[in-house]
């Protein structure tokens, strides 16, 4: 017998795998300050429950924290802040009345999972009102006013808006200058890459880094007035990039590596950007020296660099239209219709258990079950598995601590390292973050109480019975759960680089063809890191869905390998080649029609003509590996085993 025979399961590796990001050290320290200094002061005058209330107060600030712009931030937390508020409000005015409590417990699941198609910050804000709607009805049992338990939560909440926000007037331009900086540096990263599956990691590294810093700037500024200038700037300056970066994914597609003074001037711009200061000169081609194409554009497009495009602003979109936008989304999107509606069956059958239960304060079984199930945060089955080790952990820690009879300024102490526990699971692994944050709540909602070994068997219990009903009632029960069309977005990626071909291949002689090109560009490499992200998430489930996203992982690659060729077509005819004749490109797209239909019909690709031209021959090859892969996969169900062992060494090359 093989060792490999003794391997865990694919999918139980990439669910406990963790992400590989930085540590966020600024997201540590303020969950560290937000949530420990109440307790310490108010320890230091004599009442440290009080001090649990209002750290209680900053906790939605700490887990709805992310990186980005000042305004971004601001507008982030200030929703989930809000919200938070509304539901804790609700929580508290019916706790202790099951009658009153579970419908608006139940209505509130609703209506965050509503919300949350209208964007990342509105399914922050719905989850966080959904979280602290919870918890508010369990604070009847501490025997404190209405009235006090909402203001020690406001105040706990306005100290969390201000450490988070605090350093906005004297640090306002440096998340941009980040996120700008970072794409010069993922490009010398590519770049100087030494072999192909190291650039290929790079080159999704600069896919999210140009988004990053596109979405921090446009989202932030970049439509302002003259006093934003600073905003501007670095817009401009990321626009002018754009021929650089497709010439640098041109030239690592055709496999050649930059000369060292390329990727000496990158990282030279990046700290540049970073400390505000003027650009180096770019390098320039020795006259005398015979380059081909890609190299020369590589070097136009480094001197492109130091000049700023000139974008036009966009035009504010005023709430009226968000919202009208939100509703045409619930409209046409039954998939958020079914998500809300499992989500609040959900959560009945969790509150309908929560009183059979015989523990006091059950609470954390419907806390459980909303957050495994918020819809758009990925696997139901990963999220369950994750949450119930990860709370197995937490409340092992919590033991430890009840344990030794923690008190004072040790118990400080350890809200301050589950704090920064928490920032750090946040970005890296789901069970992380529920090993942290178990302990946490616990402390903070058990203090005005009398912590004991039963608090801590409950919150075990409690947490097996919501991961139970979350996987018995809202997987394995629930209709078409194991089964996802996992194929549906990759259609729709080829029919987006088929956009994005149309684009690339022509002559663009006036500047609003090369934008359009440069967006069509951005938009392609974007749906495939979305692509990417999406299946990662379903191939943690050991379900069919799950294997058959294992089986199209290949197809996935050979689109970016399609892409990229695209991409070098483009920078030469930039560059002075002729572009390909028009029943050539309609070729080309139609070939990635083709595609886009035998993955909905779950089909062989038929055989199409493909163009016999040079200039396309790399784009013709990848598309022809692209064919054998969307070949590969068997869409009719087969033995679990014999899928896996027939595609996972391919994905694994790839």
């Amino acid at each position: 017998m093989s060792r490999s025979d003794f391997a865990a399961p694919h999918w139980l590796v990439q669910l406990l795998r963790s992400k590989p990001v930085p540590v966020p050290w600024n997201m540590v320290a303020r969950a560290v300050i937000a949530l420990a200094t109440p307790l310490a002061v108010a320890y230091a005058a004599g009442d440290i429950a009080v001090g649990a209330l209002i750290s209680t107060g900053a906790l939605p600030t700490v887990l709805s924290e992310a990186a980005g712009a000042y305004r971004y931030r601001a507008r982030r937390l200030g929703g989930a802040t809000f919200a938070a508020a509304v539901g804790y409000l609700l929580g508290l005015l019916t706790g202790g009345m099951p009658a009153w409590s579970i419908p608006a417990v139940v209505v509130v699941a609703a209506v965050s999972a509503l919300i949350s198609a209208a964007g990342s910050n509105a399914s922050v804000a719905g989850l966080q009102m959904f979280v602290f709607c919870v918890l508010g009805t369990a604070q009847h049992a501490t025997g404190v006013h209405t009235e006090l338990l909402f203001g020690y939560f406001c105040a706990g909440a306005g100290w969390g808006l201000l450490v988070a926000l605090g350093t906005w007037t004297v640090r306002a331009t440096s998340p941009e200058r980040t996120a700008v900086a970072q794409v010069y540096i993922e490009l010398a990263a590519m770049l100087s890459a030494e072999d192909e599956p190291t650039s290929r990691v790079a080159r999704h590294q600069l896919t999210t880094a140009m988004s990053t810093a596109y979405d921090r700037l446009l989202i932030a500024r970049s439509w302002l007035s003259g006093r934003d200038a600073a905003y501007r700037k670095l817009l401009n300056r990321l626009s002018a990039t754009t021929p650089a970066v497709e010439a640098s994914v041109a030239t690592v597609n055709a496999g050649q590596r930059a000369p060292d003074e390329v990727i000496d001037y990158l990282t030279r711009v990046a700290a540049s950007v970073l400390a505000a200061h003027p650009l180096p000169p770019a390098p320039k081609l020795d006259e005398d020296e015979d380059v081909d194409a890609v190299v020369a554009a590589l070097y136009a497009g480094l001197a492109r660099i130091g000049k700023l495009d000139d974008r036009e602003r966009r035009k504010p979109v005023s709430p009226y239209r968000r919202v009208r936008e939100w509703a045409s989304s619930l409209a046409s999107g039954p998939l958020t219709w079914l998500a809300a509606l499992r989500l609040t069956v959900c959560v009945a059958v969790a509150e309908v258990v929560a009183l059979m239960v015989p523990f006091e304060r059950s609470y954390w079984i419907t806390l459980t079950v909303g957050v495994v199930l918020k819809p758009d945060f990925g696997s139901v089955f990963g999220r369950a598995v994750l949450r119930g080790v990860g709370t197995v952990l937490g409340v092992g820690i919590g033991a430890v601590v009840l344990a030794f009879g923690a008190h004072g300024w040790v118990l400080v102490m350890l809200i301050a390292v589950f704090a920064g526990g928490a920032a750090v699971g946040k970005v890296r692994n789901y069970g992380m973050l529920g090993t942290f944050v178990t302990p946490l709540i616990i402390l903070q909602m058990d203090l005005a109480n009398t912590g004991s070994w039963n608090v801590v068997l409950a919150r075990l219990i409690d947490t097996v019975i919501g991961c139970a009903i979350v996987l018995v009632v809202g997987y394995l029960l629930w209709p078409g759960s194991r089964r996802p069309r996992v194929g549906g977005r990759l259609a729709d990626s080829f029919d987006t680089v088929a956009k994005y071909v149309k684009a690339a291949m022509l002559l663009t002689s006036t500047g609003e063809a090369r934008l359009a090109r440069s967006r069509a560009r951005r938009g392609a490499y974007r749906a495939l890191a979305d692509l990417r992200t999406a299946f990662q998430q379903v191939i943690v489930e050991p379900s069919p869905a799950g294997r058959q996203a294992v089986a199209w992982w290949p197809v996935i690659a050979g689109l970016e390998r399609v892409t990229d060729a695209v991409t070098e077509v483009g920078v030469t005819i930039g560059a002075g080649a002729p572009a390909p004749a028009p029943a050539d490109i309609e070729l080309i797209t139609g070939a990635l029609a083709e595609l886009a239909a035998a993955v909905r019909e779950q089909r062989d690709p038929d055989s199409v003509p493909m163009p016999d031209n040079p200039q396309l021959a790399g784009v013709v090859d990848q598309l022809g590996s692209t064919f054998d892969a969307v070949r590969g996969p068997d869409l009719v169900e087969r033995s679990p085993l014999r899928l896996v062992r027939r595609f996972l060494p391919y994905h694994r090359r790839t």
